[in-house]
C-alpha cells in the first residue's frame, strides 16, 4: 500500500493539484524545497510585472510633456520598490505554506527529492511512495558554456529582479522576452543597457514585422547589437568585458558593470533520477507526455514548464485543470493547446497567438494579411500613439491563422483574436462585430476588415 494517494513534486502551479486532492479526501504529499508558488510568484511573472509597473509610472511622468503637462521625475526609490515587492510576494508564499500545513490530509515536504523506483522517492531520510505521482518541478535559466562566463559573478533574472541597487551599466546576453522586459525596466530607472542578440532581430520568435518594429524601438532606447553571438566574458575594471562575433567573423567587445544571462530556460529534470521511475525525457530534457499529460510511467503525470508544452503560466494553469481531472477525479480529458497566446510586457507591449507570417511561408500555406496602425485610430490619436499595429493572418476563405499586436495594451487586445481562433470564428465575423468607439478595439476591427477585404 502506498504512503500517499497523490504525490506532487513541485509547488508552483501544481500546488493546486495537491490542494484539490486533499479536498477530495485523498492522502496527499506536496514536495517543494523553496517558497510555494513556483517561478511565476517568486522569480518570474509576479515580481517582474511589479517592477514594470514602477517603470511604466516613471515613463508616464517623463512622457507628460507631450500632453503639455508640466511634470518632473525627481527620482525612483528602487530599494523601496523592490522591498515592497519582496514583502508582498514573500507574504503570499508564506501564507500559502501556512494554509497547506494546516490542511487536513496534506503533508508538505520542504526539501529536494529524487526517484528511487517506480512512484517512489526519497523524503525525510526514507522511501516514500505515491499511488499517483505528478512531476511539476518547473524550469530555470539556461547558463550556456560561454568561455569565462562561469568564472564571473553573472546575474540571471532570478537575481536581477531582487537587485535593490541598480547598476550604472548592464549588458544583457540574449534578446528574448526576459531580456527586453528587464532591459526596459533598468533603462527606465537610469541604467545604461546594452543587448547582445545572435538573431537579426530582438524577440525573434515573434512575427517578423513585430520583431523588426520592436528592434527599432529598442535601439532608440538601448545599445542593441543583433546578429552577434557572445563568445567570451572576462573581468574588466569594475565590471566585465563581453566579446561577441557575427556569423561573418566580425567581432566587438562591450563593457558593463553587470552581466545578465537571459538565454532561455531549461527544465528541472536533471536531479530527479527520472530513469529509475521509467519516466522518459526528450533530447532537451523535458518530460515526455501524451495528450492527457501522462508520462511513460504508469500513474505518473507531468505538467508545467517541465513538460515543455508551452512555458507560460497560463498554459500551466490550463494543464493543472487537466491534471486535476485525471488524477483527482479520474476523468482525463485530452489537452488542446491551440490558440495559445503569449504576451511581452515591455514598452510598447507585444502579444501574439497562432502562426507568424514566416511560419506560414515555410509551410507553403496560402494566406492573406490584414493590418491596421494605432496612429490611424481615434484613441491612437488621443493617446498620441505613433507606434503600434495589429496584424492578422488568415486563409483566403476566412480562417484565422494568427493575430499579432505591438502597441499600447497589446496584452488586452490579443484576447479577441484568441477567442476567435479558439472558437473557430471567421475573419468576417470579427470584422463585422460592432466595436465600441473610440476604443483601441477599433484598431483590431480595422485589421480584421483589412484581412476580410484582401
Amino acid at each position: 500500500m502506498a504512503d500517499f494517494d497523490v504525490l506532487v513534486i513541485g509547488g508552483g502551479t501544481a500546488n493546486n493539484v495537491a490542494a484539490a486532492a486533499a479536498e477530495q479526501g485523498l492522502e496527499t504529499a506536496l514536495v517543494e524545497p523553496g517558497p510555494l508558488g513556483g517561478t511565476c510568484l517568486n522569480r518570474g511573472c509576479n515580481p517582474s510585472k511589479m517592477l514594470i509597473q514602477a517603470a511604466n509610472a516613471a515613463t508616464d511622468v517623463s512622457d507628460a510633456d507631450r500632453f503639455h503637462v508640466d511634470a518632473t521625475l525627481e527620482g525612483i526609490d528602487w530599494e523601496r520598490v523592490v522591498g515592497e515587492m519582496d514583502d508582498l510576494l514573500g507574504g503570499v508564499a508564506e501564507d500559502m505554506k501556512r494554509r497547506y500545513r494546516e490542511t487536513e490530509g496534506l503533508t508538505l515536504f520542504d526539501e529536494t527529492t529524487a526517484f528511487v523506483d517506480e512512484r517512489t522517492v526519497e523524503l525525510d531520510g526514507r522511501e516514500v511512495t505515491g499511488e499517483k505521482v505528478v512531476v511539476a518541478t518547473g524550469s530555470r535559466p539556461v547558463v550556456p558554456p560561454i568561455d569565462g562566463l562561469r568564472d564571473v559573478d553573472y546575474l540571471t533574472s532570478d537575481d536581477l529582479l531582487y537587485l535593490t541597487d541598480p547598476p550604472e551599466s548592464l549588458v544583457i546576453l540574449g534578446g528574448g522576452y526576459i531580456a527586453v522586459e528587464l532591459g526596459y525596466v533598468f533603462e527606465t530607472i537610469g541604467t545604461d543597457v546594452t543587448i547582445l542578440e545572435r538573431n537579426e532581430t530582438l524577440v525573434s520568435r515573434e512575427d517578423g514585422d513585430v520583431g523588426e518594429a520592436f528592434t527599432d524601438i529598442a535601439a532608440d532606447r538601448h545599445t542593441v547589437h543583433t546578429g552577434h553571438t557572445v563568445t567570451a566574458v572576462e573581468p574588466a575594471g569594475n565590471g566585465y568585458r563581453i566579446h561577441a562575433e557575427t556569423e561573418g567573423g566580425d567581432s566587438l567587445a562591450v563593457e558593463g558593470e553587470e552581466v545578465l544571462v537571459a538565454l532561455g530556460r531549461q527544465p528541472n529534470t536533471d536531479t530527479l533520477a527520472l530513469e529509475r521511475a521509467g519516466i522518459d525525457v526528450d533530447e532537451r530534457g523535458f518530460v515526455e507526455t501524451d495528450d492527457e499529460l501522462q508520462t511513460t510511467a504508469e500513474n505518473v503525470w507531468a505538467q508545467g514548464d517541465v513538460a515543455g508544452n508551452a512555458l507560460f503560466k497560463h498554459s500551466g494553469d490550463y494543464e493543472t485543470r487537466h491534471v486535476i481531472d485525471a488524477v483527482v477525479h479520474e476523468e482525463p480529458q485530452p489537452l488542446d493547446l491551440t490558440a495559445m497566446p503569449h504576451t511581452i510586457f515591455t514598452e510598447p507591449q507585444i502579444a501574439g497567438v497562432g502562426a507568424t507570417e514566416e511560419e506560414l511561408e515555410e509551410q507553403g500555406r496560402e494566406y492573406v494579411v490584414g493590418r491596421a496602425d494605432y496612429a490611424d485610430s481615434a484613441m491612437g490619436r488621443a493617446k498620441k500613439l505613433e507606434e503600434g499595429f495589429v496584424k492578422v493572418l488568415a486563409t483566403p476563405d476566412g480562417e484565422i491563422l494568427g493575430c499579432h499586436v505591438i502597441g499600447y495594451e497589446a496584452s488586452m487586445l490579443i484576447h479577441e483574436g484568441v477567442l476567435a481562433m479558439r472558437t473557430g470564428v471567421s475573419v468576417d465575423a470579427v470584422a463585422n462585430t460592432i466595436h465600441a468607439h473610440p476604443t483601441l478595439g477599433k484598431v483590431l476591427e480595422s485589421a480584421f476588415r483589412d484581412a476580410s477585404s484582401s
